[in-house]
């Protein structure tokens, strides 16, 4: 299996993207950076956490712009997983492969810290290693990641299935003090329709080595190399 991670300028957590994949791999990712125009042939895509473009105009605005993407478009409109993780998803949103948009925090103030999530299907190859209903452990570490979209669109995320995690207690309740940004309905991630691409906020890759404190997120790296190689 190959993978890549896309690299902007202003990209901060592209490294913390390959370790972890690397680690399931057993190689390194290739890492492209964002102005390429031809994707290598790869089985998945990262677009990492940071701040592409100093978060400028708009989360994820500019980047989503950048030649690579045109190209990451494409084949993800052909089936190619793509993880978009923090940035990333916001990334996701603006160029139209995921609906919605995250905006600013309900509390106006950056976040960093840990927080639990609610697993809501195991019926993707990103959450194949989790159960539904299982909670986990991920960091958060952002100031717009309060995931807003109209009514309807909401309504159909949840009638097809394709919220993937939501923000939770440690005992897996679904309320408003779990909430940490006002993200409506407290979605973490999402999936497009055919699952093949999730945006998430929180970053499985910071706790993907028990030297990092935790490795829930292990098992979405892990699950992805065991259903694509």
């Amino acid at each position: 299996m190959k993978a890549a991670v896309i690299v902007f300028p202003g990209s901060n957590c592209d490294r913390d993207a390959a370790v972890a994949l690397e680690a399931a791999l057993g190689h390194p990712p290739l890492m492209v950076w964002h102005r390429e125009t031809v994707l290598p042939d790869v089985d998945l895509v990262v677009v990492p956490g940071g701040f592409s473009y100093g978060d400028y105009l708009r989360c994820g605005a500019m980047a989503a712009q950048s030649p690579v993407m045109r190209e990451v478009k494409d084949k993800a409109a052909g089936g190619l997983p793509v993880l978009g993780i923090c940035n990333g998803f916001q990334i996701l949103t603006e160029t139209g492969l995921l609906p919605g948009a995250l905006i600013r925090n309900a509390g106006l103030k950056f976040i960093c810290r840990d927080v639990h999530l609610k697993v809501e299907t195991a019926d993707s190859v990103f959450t194949r290693n989790y159960e539904a209903g299982q909670i986990v452990r991920f960091p958060i570490a952002h100031a717009e990641g309060n995931y807003f979209a109209d009514a309807a669109t909401l309504d159909r995320l949840e009638g097809e299935g394709l919220v993937a995690f939501r923000y939770a207690t440690p005992e897996g309740a679904v309320t408003a003090e779990a909430n940490p940004n006002g993200a409506a309905r407290n979605i973490a991630g999402i999936f497009n329709e055919k699952r093949t691409v999730l945006g998430l906020m929180p970053h499985p890759e910071r706790l993907a080595d028990d030297l990092l404190g935790g490795t829930d997120g292990k098992a979405m790296f892990d699950g992805l190399v065991e259903a694509l190689s």
